[in-house]
């Protein structure tokens, strides 16, 4: 049984703070192929702030504020460019662990 991928996001006022984390797999139903999930980075937040995902799903980061923003792995495992209005950056999740992340 696939393991969800649990997001919770926190904004402060100069840096957007999210995580990701794979909780135990009882808690998603098993599916062929995930639904890739939306994430919306808007005044500053990750929305919605917190998601559970199974692992191989994609999520897709899209930057509505009004300045650039980035998604960037505490442990630099990925970093997006600089996220214009309405630019996109994905990920596609497949290992158990969990995945802090940010706005740089």
């Amino acid at each position: 049984m696939p393991l969800p991928i649990r997001a919770i996001a926190v904004a402060s006022a100069f840096t957007v703070l999210a995580a990701i984390r794979l909780v135990d797999g009882s808690a998603v139903a098993t599916a062929a192929e995930p639904a890739p999930v939306a994430v919306r980075i808007d005044n500053f937040t990750f929305s919605p702030v917190e998601i559970t995902v199974a692992p191989g799903t994609t999520v897709t980061w899209t930057n509505a504020d009004d300045i650039p923003h980035t998604v960037v792995a505490d442990d630099r495992a990925f970093r997006s460019s600089a996220l214009d209005t309405d630019g996109t950056f994905s990920r596609t999740f497949a290992t158990v662990g969990d995945v802090a992340y940010f706005c740089s």
